[in-house]
């Protein structure tokens, strides 16, 4: 008997450690565990009230109800290009340099399929946000992994020549997820040169560009030199402004890039609902302190995770609460390489100043991680993110989202080091 077709692209990804958690968070739901959700950045934090006027109003006007097509995102990119200008001091072409998107994500997916052809290579760190592998299959981009030095930073120079020239897209993240490492300026105009001189788009996908620890401003590639004749760069308003359901973000950049990816959305989508782009401007002419109270509770959750693991006995660095200085290291830097702390009971990347996750390997060598989260989702209810989602880098390690009050996360901290110990990882953790 002739099988039914598959109607399955080869480009398909196939389902990984998420979807396994998933399941392993319905099935704990079901035997009526209390699920405390920590394996999703979606923040928890309130968007701003002035934002969600702004929508109400626009529902009731008409003018918000066709379709929105390129003219109609222009108040947001002139919004976009002055948000950027004022805190970078780059001055943008909103008609050119610009482009509204449906959020960061569908960005870079769409930016993929626009700027590189099946079979061409691209740069990205072994340790990624999930979606990127995704993105890049669909693509049909060859990926070529960079290790990460011990400032959770790619090894460009570790590069192969032959890579170099094959590649069409560098992509990073900084601040990161899921390291939440930083990249300092010094090291962005590295990657720039290296684009300029191979002939490579750079992509940095910028999400937590405002969650930053005392006060600092996360750098920007495009407003280095030579940014604007290699640098993409997307941004978001989920993160920022906890509009994650909204699904809005924005593109900045080359010229030719913007062109590309306007034309591949063109047969694809219509933009966003104008009254959600109307709450982006209003996002964006937002007070600077509103994002910087944030960003205090990132800080706080984080800390408050980090205090409780100690008094588990867990050995967890948490650095200083500035972007600029982090345990005495080098400025803009983590000052571990994760992988070097395997003798630690439980071991963070410094825990680097931005961001809202906290990188953990878990103890032991070969540490399975997606059978403990699964294990200990089961057992406790508390639901963290396996490695093995991240890349091929993140085996060992689990991502821990601040999604949660203080108090919770300590709570959650005193159930993740139990679990531990029960699932057979006690040699590595004190007192068991």
């Amino acid at each position: 008997m002739t099988s039914p077709p598959a109607f399955r692209s080869s480009r398909v990804p196939a389902s990984g450690p998420f979807l396994q958690m998933d399941i392993a968070k319905t099935a704990a739901r079901k035997n009526g565990v209390v699920v405390v959700d920590l394996s999703i950045g979606a923040s928890d934090l309130a968007p701003p009230a002035e934002a969600l006027e702004t929508l109400k109003a626009s529902v009731d006007d008409p003018a918000t109800h066709s379709y929105c097509l390129k003219s109609g995102t222009q108040p947001l990119l002139e919004a976009a290009v002055g948000w950027y200008g004022e805190r970078y001091g780059l001055q943008l072409d909103p008609g050119a340099e610009a482009l509204s998107l449906i959020g960061a994500q569908e960005g870079l997916a769409h930016a993929l399929l626009a700027v590189a052809d099946a079979g061409d290579a691209i740069l990205m760190t072994e340790v990624a946000y999930p979606s990127y592998f995704g993105a890049v299959q669909v693509a049909g981009l060859q990926p070529v992994y960079m290790r990460l030095g011990p400032d959770l930073l790619p090894l460009l120079d570790a590069v192969e020549q032959a890579d170099l020239r094959r590649a069409k897209v560098l992509l990073l993240n900084y601040p990161n997820n899921p390291t939440s490492a930083v990249a300092s300026a010094e090291f962005f105009q590295r990657a720039i040169d290296l684009c300029r001189a191979n002939g490579i788009l750079l992509i940095h996908d910028n999400p937590y560009v405002d969650l930053v620890f005392g006060g600092g401003t996360s750098p920007s590639p495009l407003c280095l030199p030579g940014g604007r004749e290699c640098v993409l760069e997307l941004f978001s308003f989920a993160k920022s402004f906890h509009l994650g359901g909204f699904r809005l973000g924005f593109a900045l950049g080359n010229r030719n890039a913007i062109a590309s990816l306007e034309a591949v959305k063109g047969p694809i989508d219509f933009n966003q609902y104008k009254g959600i782009m109307r709450m982006g401007i209003t996002c964006l002419g937002l007070p600077r302190e509103v994002l910087l109270r944030d960003a205090l509770v990132w800080q706080r959750r984080a800390a408050a995770l980090v205090e409780a693991l100690r008094r588990e006995g867990c050995e967890v660095s948490m650095p200083t609460a500035a972007l600029v200085s982090c345990l005495g290291g080098p400025e803009g830097t983590a000052c571990h390489d994760v992988r070097a702390l395997v003798s630690l009971p439980l071991a963070a990347a410094a825990a680097p100043p931005p961001g809202m996750y906290l990188w953990l390997r878990l103890p032991g060598q070969g540490a399975d991680d997606v059978s403990f989260c699964q294990q200990l989702v089961a057992r406790t209810g508390v639901a963290l993110a396996p490695g093995q989602g991240f890349g091929p880098g993140g085996r060992g390690f689990v991502r821990v989202a601040l999604v949660q009050p203080e108090e919770v996360l300590a709570t959650c901290a005193v159930q993740i080091v139990a679990a531990m110990r029960e699932v057979g990882l006690q040699a590595a953790v004190p007192n068991a």
